[in-house]
């Protein structure tokens, strides 16, 4: 048809020559539209060749069958075919479920004989951060999704301050001018002018057309990448130069039968204003400067850094419910099985970003930001800790997992807190108050490792069903051995352990037969507390019985010389 047209004449042509350049033009430049799309193929490329395979073969079957009966087979063959397609690979989750297989087979796992101890412990969870920081901006502005990351080399929360997508014209003209930085080690997170960065970026999370995040980045890709990455979680953090970068998580797929997600790297966005070289790049070539896995370790500010997506590291984690084999998490075995536990109360589910020292273990893994997941059984009503995972969050390619499991130490895990928390302070009115965010706590005390959970109590607001976060919130330590709930002061971090220990020593001393840990520094103060109030009482004494020497002394000197003096007269 377009050749007859073409032939018709040259207007017919200029028509034809117009028409092909404005439509590549199009599958250029709008290529962050249709990207999802190519994505999709990627995916799925493996189940949509069988079934277009399966498809061709069946209706060129039964266009060549003359018989009516054998048409009435073939087509129900078809849709026997595809109907058991959908049921097992859908409605079972088989599809998922080899996704994940091919997961663990390419994953670098490391058994852990000792656990990290935690350090730098963050105070407030997640969503309340989130609701604080909402709290501090205007109608006009909204704040995007909180993350940990390294600032300074302090672990600290950041957001930007972008443009609401409430009102559209600002997405389109305004740009993101400044990004929080608040500190997670404190219980007064301050959201005040020295915690408001101002840097300006001309892509951002809420803004529109190509200056969105996700636009930007889809049209920074190449051809390849077009079809095996995608944009994940958006970071906000300084690079080498303590320039403020926009850093966004990238996923890529992998594999032919049964595509599955892996780390892909970063693409970092230099901060800058909105100009018109700035648009021509966006619209034709996207951006950002992409940084691959490899290439990682080239730039100081990505090592130990939070910048992998939690898509992956979720996989990631629940694939060692194959651990025990392929079978294994079949329903009609399911002896290693795991789970991730989801809280329906808890806003932000696993993982928990975590600052973690593995200096005092045999591993070679660094000290920092982790991923950090609490595998349970698979069945609701158990609620034991199977496995820790410890997934590095600057996506190497790692994965440290400790068995508690086959160490038989009978931990409990993550669901089960909320209730012991609960259970413990029956005063509160717990329809509006939320246990939340059950992160691992892991100290020395009394002589060896000790693994509690630190839960947040944060209030929830009924006409938006957000949570509302307090500067100074209840927090709770819940042994995950001995299940006892200890409530601590957000306002004195340095008093945890000491609080812990007064409450649990006996047990602990009745359990394991341990000694006495705490006391010596008690018994120095009160030691010290004595010779002081001696040494404040020995001197008011002793004044007084020299006072009463010397007069003892004149009076004895008086009568040897009145005796003297008898003497010499007679």
């Amino acid at each position: 048809m377009i050749k007859n047209y073409w032939n018709k004449g040259g207007k017919q042509k200029a028509i034809v020559i117009i028409t092909s350049l404005i439509l590549l033009v199009a599958l250029f430049v709008l290529r962050d539209d249709y990207q999802p799309a190519l994505l999709f193929l990627r995916k799925y490329i493996f189940i949509i060749l069988l079934s277009l395979i399966v498809l061709f073969l069946g209706l060129r079957k039964f266009r060549s069958s003359a018989a009516g009966g054998k048409r009435i087979g073939i087509l129900f063959l078809l849709i026997l075919f595809f109907g058991v397609l959908y049921g097992v690979g859908w409605h079972f989750k088989m599809y998922d479920y080899i996704k994940t297989y091919n997961v663990f087979n390419n994953l670098n796992k490391i058994e852990i004989n000792e656990l990290p101890l935690t350090q730098n412990e963050r105070i407030q969870p997640l969503r309340n951060i989130f609701s604080m920081a909402n709290e501090s901006v205007g109608e006009t502005k909204d704040v995007s999704l909180p993350h940990l990351v390294r600032v300074d080399g302090l672990n600290k929360w950041t957001m930007a301050i972008q443009p609401t997508e409430k009102y559209v014209w600002q997405g389109i003209s305004d740009n993101t001018e400044e990004v929080f930085s608040v500190s997670s080690t404190t219980p007064f997170p301050r959201f005040s002018n020295e915690n408001r960065i101002p840097v300006t970026f001309s892509i951002g999370e809420s803004l529109k057309f190509s200056r969105n995040t996700y636009n930007a980045v889809v049209q920074r890709f190449n051809a390849w990448m077009l079809f095996n990455y995608e944009p994940s979680d958006t970071f906000y953090m300084k690079n080498d130069s303590g320039e403020w970068v926009e850093v966004v998580s990238l996923i890529k797929w992998k594999g032919f039968f049964f595509p599955y997600p892996t780390f892909g790297g970063v693409m970092v966005i230099d901060n800058g204003e909105h100009t018109f070289s700035d648009y021509v790049e966006r619209i034709l070539i996207g951006k950002g400067t992409y940084i691959s896995p490899e290439e990682m370790k080239n730039h100081p500010y990505l090592i130990g850094q939070n910048t992998l997506s939690e898509k992956v590291s979720r996989l990631q984690a629940e694939s060692l419910k194959f651990l025990g084999g392929f079978n294994d998490p079949l329903p009609w075995n399911m002896e290693t099985a795991v789970k991730i536990p989801d809280l329906p109360d808890d806003q932000n589910q696993q993982p928990f970003v975590t600052d973690f020292d593995f200096s005092d273990t045999k591993e070679s893994a660094y000290s920092g930001l982790y991923h950090w997941f609490g595998l349970e059984p698979v069945g609701d009503e158990r609620t034991s800790l199977t496995f820790s995972v410890f997934v590095p969050a600057d996506g190497s390619d790692k994965l440290y997992y400790y068995d508690h499991a086959t160490k038989k130490q009978g931990y409990a895990g993550v669901s089960a807190m909320p209730l012991k928390v609960i259970e413990s302070r029956k005063e509160y009115d717990w329809s509006v108050n939320k246990p939340v965010e059950f992160r691992p706590y892991i100290k020395n005390i009394a002589g060896r490792k000790r693994m509690f959970f630190l839960g947040t109590i944060s209030a929830i607001k009924d006409a938006n069903s957000q949570f509302d976060g307090s500067a100074t919130p209840d927090l709770a330590l819940i042994d995950s051995e001995y299940r006892d709930v200890v409530w601590i002061d957000a306002k004195h971090p340095s008093q945890w352990e000491k609080s812990v220990y007064d409450q649990l020593n006996e047990a602990w001393r009745a359990s394991e037969g341990i000694g006495y840990y705490y006391e010596s520094e008690a018994k120095t103060v009160e030691m010290a507390q004595q010779i002081l109030d001696s040494i404040k009482a020995i001197p008011a004494a002793d004044k007084a019985t020299l006072q009463i020497e010397e007069l003892q002394r004149q009076i004895d000197s008086i009568k040897a010389s009145k005796q003297e003096e008898k003497e010499v007269s007679n």
